[in-house]
């Protein structure tokens, strides 16, 4: 009868190490995001974690004439990752994310999780001495 226990203890043991990893470590997809960068913050009560979200233009809308936005909601685990982003505010951006089942409280809110930022808009240039002239006239 011990022997039983064991067996069933141990099943059970993997069945939900199993299940854990599935719903929070097991990558389910990856892919790009494009958009205006609306923000990158952090915040927390007990476990602060970088949150951002990201500005979609979308074409199709429930109103005819209107153009509808997706927001792209993300955290974002590197540190070193989100002090770089909170610079882009506002900027045309492409992330890098990947999307599990589930959240886990100390990697964010959200089960999209940013990586890496694969491309962003440049920086546009101030207008040459003078040039302010000619636009005036």
């Amino acid at each position: 009868m011990k022997k039983f226990w064991i067996i069933t203890a141990s099943v059970v043991i993997v069945a939900l190490a199993l299940f854990f990893y599935f719903r929070f470590y097991f990558v389910f997809g990856e892919g790009v995001k494009s958009g205006e960068l609306n923000y990158v913050v952090y915040k927390g009560v007990l476990f602060k974690t970088y949150e951002g979200k990201l500005i979609q233009a979308g074409i199709r809308s429930k109103t005819a004439g209107a153009i509808q936005s997706y927001e792209f909601e993300f955290s974002v685990e590197n540190e070193a990752l989100a002090r770089e982003l909170m610079l882009l505010g506002g900027r045309t951006v492409e992330l890098h994310y990947k999307e599990y089942f589930g959240a886990l409280p100390w990697r964010g809110f959200t089960k999209f999780i940013v990586d890496s930022i694969v491309a962003k808009q440049p920086v546009a240039a101030l207008p040459a001495e003078g040039a302010a002239d000619i636009v005036a006239e």
